[in-house]
């Protein structure tokens, strides 16, 4: 007997892993997006060290939130695969050489400026790929019995390009006040020059997917204007958060712009659950028909339920360890 809605559980658990991946990868892909800007070398020094003890262990999300998908609802892998396999591949790629370029730039003298630009290079395409494929699951996909139907550059539309850039100016806002949050003296000050323009990409480049959202697919149209439900209260809500970014950033606060940026991703992504909800597979299969066997998801779910913790708080130990200010001349490595 079933006793619990475990896809309902699963689609929580996998949901919370994304959010927690876009949030904490987010800003180390934004400084590597920032990277060829920074007015100096030895500020680009800082900048990966702001970001040197945590980025790997920020993508625990994203094996957490893919390894969860792939149990709970392999439909969606044997859709999203084939219909993603090269946005996909992208971003996996982008991550192989940010990470590499992280290891090597430090102990390299002459190629340094290769690596730079493996860096920069990785971190841009796998920001643009992940707000692609963002934009490909909100247009939805083409199926025949369960399997994917499309070509393979269905994915690749002048609205997913849009999403991508959207997840672009995103990511590199987060990593604009992270550096706020984090350094200090000038590149302090090249952060907040930067952080309200990138926050006027944003508004922009998110309110033209807003507006073209509705016209992509009939479901999200009929949600968002059928009536005047509470889901409203997202949008008011990204607006204020980005209301209050423009005012730290004027009052030279330090914490509260990235708190802020955090506060205006968690809104627009709540905006996309609720537009999709609950389907997994647009436009046709819901969370519980692409479920896995109870059972499978039961079991499953019980190790999950030991290994979240641990995640939280060696997460949370890390981030305590490496508080305060990063200097010049200092860092990890």
């Amino acid at each position: 007997m079933e006793l619990f809605d475990l896809p309902l559980i699963w689609a929580f658990i996998i949901g919370f892993g994304i959010i927690m991946y876009v949030l904490m990868d987010g800003f180390d892909l934004g400084v590597g997006i920032l990277f060829p800007f920074a007015p100096s070398e030895g500020d680009r020094d800082t900048m990966m060290n702001s970001v040197a003890p945590v980025w790997d262990g920020n993508e625990t999300w994203l094996v957490l939130g893919g390894a969860g998908l792939l149990a709970a609802f392999p439909m969606v892998y044997s859709i999203f695969l084939p219909a993603l396999y090269i946005g996909v591949f992208l971003l996996l790629a982008g991550l192989i050489f940010r990470g590499v370029a992280f290891e090597f730039r430090f102990k390299a003298r002459t190629s340094r400026y290769l690596w730079n630009w493996a860096f920069a290079g990785g971190s841009t395409v796998a920001s643009f790929a992940q707000g692609a494929v963002v934009g490909a699951y909100i247009q939805g996909f083409e199926t025949v019995n369960g399997a994917y139907a499309g070509g393979a550059l269905d994915w690749l539309t002048p609205f997913t390009v849009l999403t991508g850039l959207g997840m672009l100016a995103g990511y590199a806002l987060l990593g604009s006040t992270w550096l706020i949050m984090k350094t200090e003296g000038r590149l302090q000050e090249w952060a907040y020059r930067i952080t309200l323009p990138l926050l006027a990409a944003v508004l922009v480049i998110f309110g033209i997917i807003s507006v073209w959202t509705p016209f992509v697919d009939d479901l999200v149209r009929e949600r968002w204007f059928s009536n005047l439900s509470v889901i409203w209260i997202l949008p008011v809500l990204t607006l204020l958060c980005a209301f209050q970014i423009f005012r730290s950033v004027r009052n030279r606060f330090e914490g509260m712009p990235f708190v802020a940026t955090m506060g205006l991703f968690i809104t627009t992504y709540l905006g996309l659950v609720v537009s999709r909800w609950p389907y997994v597979v647009p436009p046709e299969y819901t969370l519980w028909e692409a479920a896995s066997a109870y059972e499978s998801q039961l079991f499953l779910l019980l190790g999950l339920l030991f290994v979240i913790p641990i995640v939280l708080t060696y997460t949370a130990w890390t981030y305590w360890v490496f508080r305060g200010k990063v200097r010049a001349g200092e860092g990890y490595h």
